[in-house]
């Protein structure tokens, strides 16, 4: 198995500008929750974060989006931007007709250990993964480089990279990483779902946004906190958002993240705590499945 620990990091030395800053200036990374099948009654989201050259924040916050509608909408928001990353939660390579692919099963490692389930992608599901599904028609069209390890010290262009926010939530929040740790969200589940849990979600991602420094991202979410009653929409938009945060870590190194698996059987970009890295290690050992640590600046 080959583990590169560490490798992506960027060194400075105190007279160099701040790795992260420097990272983020001119760059926009979109996040969007696709929804895997085109079905216009029940779109996925989109939203974005963009820097300026001076290094200022933008928020886009996030719209209820179907495949085209995300393809226009970065094709708008990117224009300004010399560098853009998008943090798509959908498999991205699916070459297996059968079972789930490799990095999926270190995933599973996390997720069923919290309490969650991981949907295994393969080429037999025709709606979403077939060769007709409309994920392969978008990727095309998005003209996008997938490949991850470049994206940290990339200058310019277009990047895709492949997210997952059941994953990345006990991977920015530890409180969610010990066994049946995993919030319970989704509105469109009634018997489970616990509005405690969609608030702890939603303060989760407002307490990153503001780390990073995104105030604008922040409110947003503690405005998302403030629903009563929030629904399946709604928790499509907040999964964008969270896949926008995924995508801006593993560009600018201020969290700990990881690849999972490559780009021959399909691969997935997470945040990484403590808890949820040691299980991802001993998987990925016991599997053979490589995985790759990008440390925080």
């Amino acid at each position: 198995m080959k583990r590169e620990e560490d490798e992506l990091t960027m060194s400075r030395s105190p007279s160099e500008p701040n790795s992260q800053v420097a990272a983020r200036r001119g760059i926009l990374v979109v996040g969007f929750d696709s929804a895997w099948v085109d079905n216009p009654k029940a779109p996925g989201a989109i939203c974005a974060i963009g820097f300026d050259d001076t290094c200022e924040p933008r928020f886009v916050a996030p719209q209820l989006a179907g495949f085209q509608d995300a393809l226009s909408f970065i094709e708008n928001e990117r224009r300004s931007h010399r560098l853009c990353v998008i943090a798509l939660d959908q498999p991205t390579i699916v070459p297996n007709m059968t079972g789930g692919r490799p990095a999926e099963r270190v995933a599973g490692s996390v997720i069923s250990f919290v309490g969650g389930g991981v949907q295994p992608a393969n080429r037999s599901k025709a709606a979403m993964f077939g060769d007709e599904a409309p994920v392969w028609r978008f990727i095309e069209a998005l003209d996008a480089l997938q490949d991850p390890l470049l994206v940290p010290k990339a200058e310019t262009g277009m990047f895709l990279i492949e997210v997952f926010p059941a994953l990345a939530i006990p991977g920015f929040e530890p409180a969610f990483a010990g066994r049946h740790g995993a919030p319970k969200y989704n509105p469109s589940n009634r018997r489970k779902f616990r509005i405690y849990d969609w608030k702890l979600v939603t303060a989760m991602v407002a307490e990153v946004a503001a780390t990073a420094g995104l105030t604008a991202m922040a409110r947003w979410a503690e405005d998302m906190a403030s629903l009563e009653g929030p629904r399946k929409a709604d928790q499509d938009r907040l999964d964008s958002a969270i896949c926008a945060l995924v995508g801006l870590i593993w560009r600018d190194g201020s969290c700990p993240a990881a690849m999972i698996g490559d780009l021959d059987d399909g691969y997935i970009i997470s945040p990484v705590s403590e808890p949820t890295r040691a299980r991802m290690q001993a998987a990925a050992e016991t599997k053979g499945v490589p995985l790759s640590f990008r440390l925080s600046d």
